[in-house]
C-alpha cells in the first residue's frame, strides 16, 4: 500500500467547516484561549458524527499538538470543528 504525502493545512479561530470533501485528518495543533471546553471534530457539519473530541483547559496560550497514527481519521463529507471561545486550531489533512 502506497503512503500519501500531499498533506495540507487549515486554520480556524471559530467553530466551522475547516475542509470540505473526503479527507483524512493527519494531526492538529491547538491553542486554548482562556475558556475551558471541548474541541470536537465532526464528519458532515455541526450535526454530524463526532469522530474526535478532547478537552482544553482554561489556561491562556496553552499550545499542544498531536499527530494521528496510521493514515489518519477518515472524514467522508467534511471536517467540521467546534472550538471553545477564543481557542484556535490548525489541522493537517490529506
Amino acid at each position: 500500500m502506497a503512503m500519501q504525502y500531499d498533506v495540507k493545512s487549515a486554520h480556524l479561530e471559530a467553530t466551522g467547516t475547516a475542509v470540505s470533501g473526503r479527507v483524512r485528518l493527519k494531526g492538529y495543533q491547538c491553542l486554548s484561549g482562556g475558556t475551558a471546553g471541548d474541541i470536537i471534530f465532526r464528519n458532515g457539519g455541526s450535526g454530524g458524527t463526532n469522530l474526535l473530541q478532547f478537552n482544553v483547559p482554561a489556561n491562556t496560550n496553552n499550545p499542544f499538538a498531536n499527530l494521528i497514527p496510521g493514515e489518519g481519521i477518515l472524514f467522508d463529507t467534511d471536517i467540521h470543528v467546534t472550538v471553545p471561545t477564543s481557542a484556535k486550531v490548525t489541522i493537517f489533512y490529506g
